[in-house]
């Protein structure tokens, strides 16, 4: 069934001695906003893991296959899309004369786009709930997706750390021979001691009913919120946990409120007394529930 509501909500989550989103173009350091030293995490880091889940929990199971996944080549699960709705791409339009320009072959025009569409939706999880460009080959359009993430953003500054490691061992003979068998690798390691992130987020109704994100669709999608560090263990993420989910439901598919607002009632505070805080416990999170705004309800299922 498809959704009748819109959904606002508020994850809360905590890394200790880990890295929770390295940046590729600053040597993998935590990320980081350089005005506020307030440490950042993308939209695309936390996707990642909700679709490991997906594929973890569901196991490919029908309609929960996952479009973007490690050593995937998108341009074939399209293809492949394209052969399941029984459309040949190599042939020839109906009703075109050999004179008239042809379509170009293996690409997809008018009313296959739209079946090709479909089909990647039924089929993969990630193409319903966030969306996809699947217009790189075989066309199968774009789609628009009804889960929206923000970056996450710290309740503090962060510190970022960097440490040595050594390997007592090296990785050919010729580095041996330099280091006269000495056999030792350096390397380095980034880390944060501890923070203390949020991240907003937003369903739409209207975008579900294009793409077919259900009810059941959003309760897979809370689990995953829940649960997704739990399998994505790491030395960089060993201590990295979701602490709240607090889930703005409104009446009505346009909504009853301005997010922001209900955003506002969410308060994440430093406890008294704390200088560099170092777990959740120096931390209280508190949520003004008392007079919302008509036709919204509020739950926290974490």
């Amino acid at each position: 069934m498809s959704l009748q509501h819109r959904f606002d909500f508020a994850l809360v989550f905590d890394v200790q001695d880990g890295n929770p989103n390295g940046d590729p173009d600053a040597g993998n350091l935590p990320r980081i906003d350089p005005e506020t030293g307030h440490g950042l995490v993308t939209d695309v880091c936390l996707k990642r893991k909700v679709r490991n889940h997906v594929l973890l929990s569901k196991n490919c199971s029908k309609g929960f296959d996952i479009f973007v996944k490690e050593k995937a080549v998108l341009n074939r699960l399209i293809v492949q899309a394209y052969e399941s709705a029984k459309i040949d791409l190599e042939a020839k339009p109906k009703n075109v004369d050999d004179g008239d320009k042809r379509k170009e072959k293996g690409v997809g025009q008018g009313s296959e786009v739209d079946q090709a569409r479909k089909k990647m939706c039924e089929t993969y999880y990630d193409v319903r709930t966030f969306g996809a460009v699947m217009s790189t080959g075989a066309n199968a359009g774009q789609v628009r997706g009804p889960v929206q993430l923000t970056f996450s953003r710290s309740v503090d500054p962060i510190v970022q750390l960097e440490h040595s490691i050594t390997r007592m061992a090296v990785a050919t003979e010729e580095e041996a021979e330099k280091q006269s068998g000495d056999n030792r690798t350096m390397g380095r390691k980034a880390t944060i001691p501890y923070g203390l992130y949020i991240c907003r987020g937003f369903v739409s109704p209207s975008f579900a009913n294009q793409t077919g994100f259900s009810d059941d669709d959003l309760r897979v999608l809370w689990d995953a919120l829940k649960n997704m560090f739990e399998n994505d263990r790491s030395a960089a993420r060993g201590m990295m946990t979701t602490r709240k989910l607090i889930v703005f439901q409104h009446e009505s598919p346009l909504g009853n409120a301005q997010a922001a607002d209900l955003f506002d009632r969410i308060s994440v505070k430093r406890k008294d007394g704390v200088e560099a805080p170092r777990s959740f416990s120096d931390y209280v999170v508190g949520l003004n529930d008392t007079n919302l705004p008509t036709g919204v309800t509020v739950q926290t299922l974490v």
